[in-house]
């Protein structure tokens, strides 16, 4: 079913008070005149999605490009929030929590979500501990991964968790292994409204599974180079070439292998930044990511780099006897930086931050 984007489910709630379309302009006004630092961008979101317009104007992240500014229809919106209702069997009167920046589109669709579904939403300043003072519990939320690491010991109070704008460690994997709550890692991007599959990474039934499943009305195809093509009429108008590198199960299943534009070529030898890092990242429990630099033998040399202070002697030893990597996958040297340059909502810019090792 197609909602259009002017309905607002009558269950739907914004802490705790109930809004018709028409009053959610009003409510918009309050907020940016006298809502704290993080409500802002809620009446700004808000009074954007009551004007006349049909499109909305959303700022990409950055962390693989250039930021800009796009325009999403506002009823692929509704649609895109109607699809994760269908895989979860979320309805109307689940309570959600909102504890994303509203300023990007993950935070804004938890909105649309609650409208369009009729959630009971609550709404709390986006820090890097969003359950901290939380005593109620919630149907249903959305997390980056640092916030998730930050909460696991209150995890018991969300029955279920999307994790999205960065890539979960496997340690992190390892942490949600046993919680009660259902933890599900989303592929997406703006450009897609978000997640269009999702993998769940806990109360697995085959916990070798790594693949990620689409959301209902979207299918998968690869291009010439083996990258993900997303075909999803209900949220796209055109299909979206993407420039991750997958291996296709089917049409709707797919096994993320990193991304196209990060593979290195040290020596004629095609390596996959995000495969070495999770084979590393099974021993090695610190902030660290794998890039290749210019070398004049090799045309690209594969180094590790760190953040903050770490033992680079010891690191280095148990790069080299690591039984998993193979020869061409242990990096040829470890550089720390003092922190990694990130985006404003939280993810490594990998080029500025190798930038930084050559100055």
């Amino acid at each position: 079913m197609n909602l259009n984007h002017k309905f607002i489910h009558p269950n739907f709630k914004l802490n705790g008070i109930s809004f018709s379309y028409e009053a959610l302009k009003e409510v918009a006004y309050c907020l940016i005149k006298e809502g704290l630092p993080h409500e802002k961008p809620i009446g700004s979101f808000l009074l954007d999605w009551v004007n006349e317009d049909e499109y909305l104007a959303v700022a990409t992240s950055g962390s693989t490009g250039v930021p800009k500014i796009i325009n999403l229809r506002k009823q692929h919106m509704v649609n895109s929030a109607m699809a994760t209702g269908d895989f979860f069997g979320l309805e109307g009167g689940n309570t959600a929590l909102l504890c994303l920046p509203v300023d990007f589109i993950a935070g804004k669709m938890m909105l649309v979500r609650a409208m369009a579904l009729g959630l009971a939403l609550d709404y709390v300043a986006p820090n890097s501990n969003p359950l901290e003072s939380i005593t109620k519990s919630y149907d249903f939320s959305a997390m980056i991964p640092l916030q998730l690491e930050n909460s696991l010991q209150k995890l018991k109070q969300l029955k279920l968790l999307i994790v999205g704008g960065a890539k979960m460690s496997d340690a992190l994997k390892v942490a949600v292994t046993n919680k009660i709550c259902k933890v599900y890692e989303t592929y997406g991007m703006t450009e897609t409204i978000t997640h269009v599959a999702l993998k769940p990474v806990n109360h697995l039934e085959d916990s070798t599974n790594t693949n990620f499943t689409a959301l209902p009305k979207v299918d998968f195809t690869t291009d010439a180079r083996g990258c993900l093509v997303i075909n999803a009429p209900n949220i796209s108008d055109e299909e979206v070439v993407t420039n991750d590198l997958v291996a296709l199960v089917s049409s709707t299943e797919f096994e993320w292998l990193g991304r196209y534009d990060a593979i290195i070529n040290s020596g004629g030898v095609k390596l996959f930044p995000e495969k070495i890092e999770a084979k590393i990242s099974k021993v090695v429990n610190i902030n660290f990511f794998v890039a290749g630099i210019s070398d004049t033998v090799l045309g690209q040399k594969l180094v590790l780099i760190t953040e903050g202070n770490v033992d680079k002697a010891q690191l280095w030893n148990t790069l080299q006897n690591l039984d998993t990597l193979d020869k061409f996958e242990v990096p040829k040297e470890i550089y720390a930086v003092e922190s990694f340059i990130k985006t404003a909502n939280g993810k490594i810019q990998r080029a500025k931050t190798v930038a930084l090792i050559s100055k």
